[in-house]
Protein backbone atom coordinates (compact mmCIF):
# COMPACT_ATOMS: atom_id res chain seq x y z
CA UNK A 1 0.00 0.00 0.00
CA UNK A 2 2.85 2.39 0.93
CA UNK A 3 4.57 1.66 -2.37
CA UNK A 4 1.40 2.49 -4.33
CA UNK A 5 1.14 5.91 -2.68
CA UNK A 6 4.81 6.56 -3.22
CA UNK A 7 4.51 5.59 -6.90
CA UNK A 8 1.48 7.90 -7.37
CA UNK A 9 3.25 10.83 -5.71
CA UNK A 10 6.35 10.34 -7.85
CA UNK A 11 4.18 10.15 -10.99
CA UNK A 12 2.44 13.43 -10.17
CA UNK A 13 5.76 15.13 -9.44
CA UNK A 14 7.21 13.78 -12.71
CA UNK A 15 4.24 15.00 -14.77
CA UNK A 16 4.40 18.43 -13.10
CA UNK A 17 8.14 18.66 -13.83
CA UNK A 18 7.52 17.78 -17.50
CA UNK A 19 4.83 20.44 -17.78
CA UNK A 20 7.07 23.03 -16.15
CA UNK A 21 9.82 22.21 -18.66
CA UNK A 22 7.55 22.82 -21.69
CA UNK A 23 8.41 25.99 -23.60
CA UNK A 24 6.05 28.87 -22.94
CA UNK A 25 4.76 30.73 -26.01
CA UNK A 26 3.00 34.03 -26.38
CA UNK A 27 0.60 33.56 -29.30
CA UNK A 28 -0.34 36.42 -31.62
CA UNK A 29 -3.14 38.45 -30.04
CA UNK A 30 -2.52 36.93 -26.58
CA UNK A 31 -0.83 38.47 -23.53
CA UNK A 32 -0.40 35.42 -21.29
CA UNK A 33 2.30 32.81 -22.12
CA UNK A 34 0.90 29.33 -22.78
CA UNK A 35 2.50 25.89 -22.87
CA UNK A 36 0.01 24.57 -25.44
CA UNK A 37 -1.81 25.75 -28.56
CA UNK A 38 -5.58 25.29 -28.75
CA UNK A 39 -6.78 24.08 -32.15
CA UNK A 40 -10.15 24.68 -33.76
CA UNK A 41 -12.51 21.73 -34.17
CA UNK A 42 -12.09 19.83 -37.44
CA UNK A 43 -14.87 17.60 -38.77
CA UNK A 44 -13.76 14.64 -40.85
CA UNK A 45 -16.32 12.64 -42.78
CA UNK A 46 -16.41 10.04 -45.50
CA UNK A 47 -16.64 11.76 -48.88
CA UNK A 48 -19.24 10.51 -51.34
CA UNK A 49 -17.71 8.30 -54.02
CA UNK A 50 -18.83 9.23 -57.52
CA UNK A 51 -17.62 6.56 -59.92
CA UNK A 52 -18.36 8.21 -63.24
CA UNK A 53 -19.10 11.49 -64.98
CA UNK A 54 -22.74 10.40 -65.17
CA UNK A 55 -22.92 10.07 -61.37
CA UNK A 56 -21.20 13.44 -60.99
CA UNK A 57 -23.85 15.07 -63.22
CA UNK A 58 -26.65 13.42 -61.21
CA UNK A 59 -25.09 14.58 -57.94
CA UNK A 60 -24.70 18.17 -59.13
CA UNK A 61 -28.28 18.26 -60.46
CA UNK A 62 -29.53 16.82 -57.16
CA UNK A 63 -27.49 19.43 -55.28
CA UNK A 64 -29.18 22.25 -57.19
CA UNK A 65 -32.62 20.77 -56.46
CA UNK A 66 -31.90 20.17 -52.76
CA UNK A 67 -30.65 23.72 -52.22
CA UNK A 68 -33.78 25.03 -53.94
CA UNK A 69 -36.31 23.07 -51.85
CA UNK A 70 -34.51 22.90 -48.49
CA UNK A 71 -35.86 26.27 -47.23
CA UNK A 72 -39.43 24.95 -47.71
CA UNK A 73 -38.64 21.78 -45.73
CA UNK A 74 -37.03 23.84 -42.95
CA UNK A 75 -40.05 26.14 -42.85
CA UNK A 76 -42.40 23.14 -42.77
CA UNK A 77 -40.48 21.78 -39.78
CA UNK A 78 -40.76 25.11 -37.93
CA UNK A 79 -44.49 25.39 -38.65
CA UNK A 80 -45.01 21.77 -37.59
CA UNK A 81 -43.27 22.42 -34.26
CA UNK A 82 -45.39 25.53 -33.66
CA UNK A 83 -48.57 23.64 -34.60
CA UNK A 84 -47.79 20.83 -32.16
CA UNK A 85 -47.08 23.29 -29.34
CA UNK A 86 -50.29 25.24 -29.89
CA UNK A 87 -52.47 22.15 -30.30
CA UNK A 88 -50.95 20.79 -27.08
CA UNK A 89 -52.33 23.82 -25.21
CA UNK A 90 -55.87 23.27 -26.52
CA UNK A 91 -58.31 20.99 -24.71
CA UNK A 92 -61.25 20.56 -27.06
CA UNK A 93 -60.99 18.36 -30.14
CA UNK A 94 -63.22 20.67 -32.15
CA UNK A 95 -61.02 23.65 -31.31
CA UNK A 96 -57.93 21.69 -32.46
CA UNK A 97 -59.58 20.75 -35.78
CA UNK A 98 -60.65 24.33 -36.42
CA UNK A 99 -57.14 25.61 -35.71
CA UNK A 100 -55.52 22.95 -37.96
CA UNK A 101 -57.93 23.86 -40.76
CA UNK A 102 -57.07 27.56 -40.40
CA UNK A 103 -53.33 26.79 -40.55
CA UNK A 104 -53.85 24.62 -43.64
CA UNK A 105 -55.68 27.46 -45.43
CA UNK A 106 -52.98 29.92 -44.43
CA UNK A 107 -50.19 27.67 -45.72
CA UNK A 108 -52.03 27.04 -48.99
CA UNK A 109 -52.45 30.76 -49.53
CA UNK A 110 -48.85 31.52 -48.65
CA UNK A 111 -47.02 28.76 -50.54
CA UNK A 112 -49.27 27.19 -53.18
CA UNK A 113 -48.09 29.48 -56.01
CA UNK A 114 -44.40 28.94 -55.17
CA UNK A 115 -44.79 25.18 -54.78
CA UNK A 116 -46.59 24.93 -58.13
CA UNK A 117 -43.38 26.14 -59.78
CA UNK A 118 -41.42 23.13 -58.51
CA UNK A 119 -40.72 20.27 -60.92
CA UNK A 120 -41.96 16.76 -60.14
CA UNK A 121 -38.51 15.67 -59.03
CA UNK A 122 -38.14 18.73 -56.79
CA UNK A 123 -41.56 17.94 -55.31
CA UNK A 124 -40.49 14.38 -54.48
CA UNK A 125 -37.25 15.62 -52.92
CA UNK A 126 -39.29 18.08 -50.83
CA UNK A 127 -41.45 15.19 -49.58
CA UNK A 128 -38.32 13.30 -48.46
CA UNK A 129 -36.83 16.38 -46.83
CA UNK A 130 -40.04 17.13 -44.91
CA UNK A 131 -39.79 13.59 -43.52
CA UNK A 132 -36.13 14.22 -42.69
CA UNK A 133 -36.89 17.47 -40.86
CA UNK A 134 -40.10 16.47 -39.03
CA UNK A 135 -39.74 12.69 -38.66
CA UNK A 136 -43.18 12.19 -40.21
CA UNK A 137 -44.25 11.90 -43.87
CA UNK A 138 -46.49 14.60 -45.40
CA UNK A 139 -49.24 11.96 -45.81
CA UNK A 140 -49.16 11.14 -42.09
CA UNK A 141 -49.00 14.85 -41.21
CA UNK A 142 -52.26 15.53 -43.05
CA UNK A 143 -53.84 12.33 -41.72
CA UNK A 144 -52.93 13.18 -38.12
CA UNK A 145 -53.77 16.88 -38.09
CA UNK A 146 -56.66 17.03 -40.59
CA UNK A 147 -58.25 13.68 -41.50
CA UNK A 148 -57.69 10.43 -43.40
CA UNK A 149 -59.94 11.40 -46.32
CA UNK A 150 -58.02 14.60 -47.00
CA UNK A 151 -54.72 12.69 -46.77
CA UNK A 152 -56.02 10.19 -49.35
CA UNK A 153 -57.15 12.99 -51.68
CA UNK A 154 -53.73 14.69 -51.42
CA UNK A 155 -51.96 11.37 -52.02
CA UNK A 156 -54.11 10.65 -55.09
CA UNK A 157 -53.47 14.14 -56.50
CA UNK A 158 -49.72 13.83 -55.87
CA UNK A 159 -49.65 10.40 -57.58
CA UNK A 160 -50.96 12.04 -60.76
CA UNK A 161 -47.73 14.07 -60.77
CA UNK A 162 -45.66 10.97 -59.90
CA UNK A 163 -45.06 12.11 -56.31
CA UNK A 164 -45.61 9.81 -53.33
CA UNK A 165 -46.44 11.63 -50.10
CA UNK A 166 -45.66 8.46 -48.11
CA UNK A 167 -42.00 8.36 -49.18
CA UNK A 168 -39.58 8.27 -46.26
CA UNK A 169 -36.05 9.66 -46.10
CA UNK A 170 -33.65 6.73 -45.68
CA UNK A 171 -29.96 7.56 -46.34
CA UNK A 172 -28.74 4.17 -45.10
CA UNK A 173 -30.59 2.30 -47.90
CA UNK A 174 -31.29 4.78 -50.71
CA UNK A 175 -28.35 6.24 -52.64
CA UNK A 176 -30.17 9.47 -53.52
CA UNK A 177 -31.01 10.04 -49.84
CA UNK A 178 -27.37 9.46 -48.90
CA UNK A 179 -26.38 12.11 -51.45
CA UNK A 180 -29.02 14.51 -50.08
CA UNK A 181 -27.62 14.05 -46.56
CA UNK A 182 -24.10 14.71 -47.87
CA UNK A 183 -25.23 17.85 -49.71
CA UNK A 184 -26.99 19.22 -46.61
CA UNK A 185 -24.02 18.40 -44.38
CA UNK A 186 -21.53 20.13 -46.71
CA UNK A 187 -23.85 23.12 -47.07
CA UNK A 188 -24.23 23.44 -43.27
CA UNK A 189 -20.46 23.20 -42.75
CA UNK A 190 -19.81 25.87 -45.39
CA UNK A 191 -22.44 28.17 -43.90
CA UNK A 192 -21.01 27.74 -40.40
CA UNK A 193 -17.49 28.41 -41.67
CA UNK A 194 -18.48 31.71 -43.30
CA UNK A 195 -20.60 32.76 -40.30
CA UNK A 196 -17.56 32.28 -38.05
CA UNK A 197 -15.38 34.25 -40.50
CA UNK A 198 -17.86 37.14 -40.47
CA UNK A 199 -17.91 37.17 -36.63
CA UNK A 200 -14.10 37.48 -36.54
Amino acid sequence: MKWTWLFLCLSVVSIQAQMDSLPMLILPGEKIPQSYIGLEEVVVYQPVKLNSNEEMKKYMLLRRRVIKVYPYAKLASERFTTLKERLGKMDKRRQKKRYAKRIEKYLQGEFSEELKKLTRKEGQILVKMIHRETGITPHDLVKTYRNGLRATVYQFTAKIFEIDLKTEFNPSKVQEDMWIEDILFRSAMTTRYYEEKIKK
